[in-house]
Parts: C-alpha cells; sequence; structure tokens
C-alpha cells in the first residue's frame, strides 16, 4: 500500500503541477479582458449537470493492382467513444464515465482481425468533507465486445481465443476519499476495495487465476485512482485524458505486486470534423497469466507481463 500511495502522489503531483499553470493562464487571460458588467437575474440557479465527450471514426483503406513493388490490398477502421456526465452540488459531486473503443482490420484474403476492444463504465460519488476533500464512494465495470485472440493465424481460423464478451470482466467497488483540486484532476484514494473478476467461458478461467467451475474470483485491497482531463489552446485543439489505477490485492500471496492499469488519450483538433487520435494503455496484473507454445505443441503457463497497446488514428472526430 506504501508503494501504490507513493507512485500515485508522484503521478498527481505532476498532472497538478501542470493543471496549476494552467489555471494561471487563463486567470492572466481573464484579467486581461475584463469587460464593464452586466446586470443579471440574482434568482438564476447556478449549472449542476455537465456533459461533455469526444467521438471519433477512423478508416484506412490500401489497394494494389498490378503493382510492381507488391502489395496486399486491406481496409481498417476504429471508432472511440468517450463520454462523460458530472453533477456539481453545493456539497456533493457525481462522476460518471463511459468508455467504448472497438477497431478491425482485413489485409489482403485473410478474415477480419480485431485492433482494439474495450468497454469501462464507471462512477463515483462525493459527500464534500472540506474544501477539496469529499467522502466516496465508486463502481466500475470493464469487459470487451468480442472474442481475442493471441496469434494472427488463431485469428483468422477463429481459434484458441484468450478472451470474449465477460470473459473476463472486471467489477471494482471501493470507499475512500477523493481529492479534488482543481475541476481537470481527481485522486481517489480507497484502503477498502473489493475487485471482483469474471470469466463466463469455462475454458478461459484457468487464464485468469479462477478453477474450471469458478465463474468469479474475489479481492480485497487498496485502490489508488488518478483522472486527469484537460483541454488546451484555442478551441480545445489538443485535449488529454489520463487515467491511472492501482491495486494492491491484501489476500494476495505477493501483495506488494501491485495491478496497474494506466490509459492515455490524445486528440488534436485539425478541422471542425477532423482530429489526430492517440491512444495509449499499459496494463499489469499479476493474475493474468501468460502461455508460452513450445514447438512440439506443448503449452507452458508462465507469469505475469506488461501489457501495452497504442492505437493512432486521423479521421472524423466530434468534441463537445
Amino acid at each position: 500500500m506504501k508503494k501504490l500511495t507513493i507512485l500515485a502522489i508522484a503521478f498527481a503531483t505532476t498532472i497538478s503541477t501542470i493543471a496549476q499553470i494552467t489555471d494561471l493562464e487563463t486567470q492572466v487571460r481573464d484579467k486581461s479582458s475584463i469587460v464593464a458588467p452586466t446586470p443579471t437575474d440574482s434568482t438564476a440557479k447556478p449549472k449542476r449537470w455537465f456533459f461533455n465527450g469526444l467521438t471519433a471514426l477512423n478508416i484506412s483503406q490500401a489497394s494494389f493492382v498490378n503493382w510492381a513493388a507488391g502489395g496486399e490490398n486491406s481496409i481498417g477502421g476504429n471508432a472511440l467513444v468517450n463520454l462523460n456526465l458530472s453533477y456539481k452540488g453545493d456539497n456533493s459531486s457525481w462522476d460518471t464515465r463511459l468508455e467504448l473503443g472497438y477497431g478491425i482490420l482485413q489485409q489482403g484474403k485473410k478474415g477480419m482481425i480485431k485492433t482494439d476492444d474495450k468497454i469501462d463504465f464507471s462512477s463515483k460519488y462525493g459527500h464534500k468533507a472540506s474544501k477539496h476533500w469529499y467522502y466516496a464512494a465508486m463502481i466500475n465495470f470493464k469487459t470487451q465486445f468480442d472474442q481475442g485472440f493471441e496469434t494472427e493465424d488463431d485469428a483468422q481460423k477463429r481459434q484458441n481465443y484468450i478472451s470474449n464478451f465477460l470473459a473476463p470482466a472486471y467489477l471494482v467497488g471501493a470507499i475512500g476519499m477523493d481529492y479534488k483540486p482543481f475541476d481537470c484532476l481527481s485522486l481517489f484514494i480507497s484502503p477498502v476495495t473489493g475487485k471482483f473478476t469474471f470469466v463466463e467461458d469455462k475454458h478461459l478461467r484457468s487464464r485468469y487465476s479462477l478453477k474450471e467451475d469458478q465463474l468469479c474470483k474475489s479481492d480485497l485491497g487498496g485502490y489508488i485512482r488518478v483522472l486527469y482531463n484537460q483541454s488546451f489552446f484555442k478551441d480545445n485543439m489538443l485535449t488529454i485524458t489520463s487515467k491511472l489505477d492501482l491495486f494492491c490485492n491484501y489476500l494476495a500471496e505477493h501483495p506488494e505486486n501491485i495491478d496497474v492499469t494506466w490509459e492515455n488519450v490524445f486528440a488534436i483538433k485539425i478541422t471542425k470534423y477532423i482530429s489526430a487520435t492517440l491512444s495509449t494503455e499499459l496494463i499489469y496484473d499479476d493474475d493474468i497469466k501468460t502461455i508460452e507454445k513450445l514447438e512440439d505443441g506443448t503449452e507452458i503457463t508462465r507469469g505475469a507481463k506488461i501489457q501495452f497497446k497504442e492505437v493512432l488514428g486521423i479521421g472524423l472526430a466530434y468534441k463537445f
């Protein structure tokens, strides 16, 4: 838990510095453009609900006819949806996020393969304890839409899949404190967190440290989430969203092996409806084992490894 806290504080400190600089620039700009106040309705209620998001669709295609240098016809696409709904009251706050992503690619005469797949829903309610601190409770659910394969050959044959819808699925329930020094930054700390791993497909359960007749595995531990979401430059030309999740399993044989999930989305607006989007995700989960296939076909179960995914695309996008 000590290592987990140090990692989160270091990450939050860096983000906090960026947020302070951004706020200072905003204050200077606002002071330089002060205009005479206009009469307002004193009975008008302050805005409580806020809704914003990002949708993007990227498509790529290549075709070759008698091309001397060679090449394979290909077509692919990637869709991204990030939605945020929040409520800000005098003494309470409620933040809900839905993140969806899916991508496919067909190359030559091969079948479709998946390049991205993500379902991530979270909701957090907080009651104000002091100026920047809230008593908070959070739930988070993650899974994927479709089957995933370890090798391209397995994907073409649609065999030996290693993941599927609700296999695995993760449900996290946490109670703790939420620190919000700025609108763009949140540091949620929970010393008591339940993490539930569901694997609906019994053939995949051993891969995620479950027994064949075990649908769900529960863990108890400490949890930290750092969330940063900020837009920069004129007309929000650059938007950065970064989310770091750390989980320490108190019941594990090696609780010092912290589960890490770090996601980033960078959206650069080129025109009103055309943007470049870069998303990255780094995962380390001590419960996800890797399987190595030997030349004779024998499979050997190895330990967990760092997982990394990057998706870059230019196409239609709309931020609101």
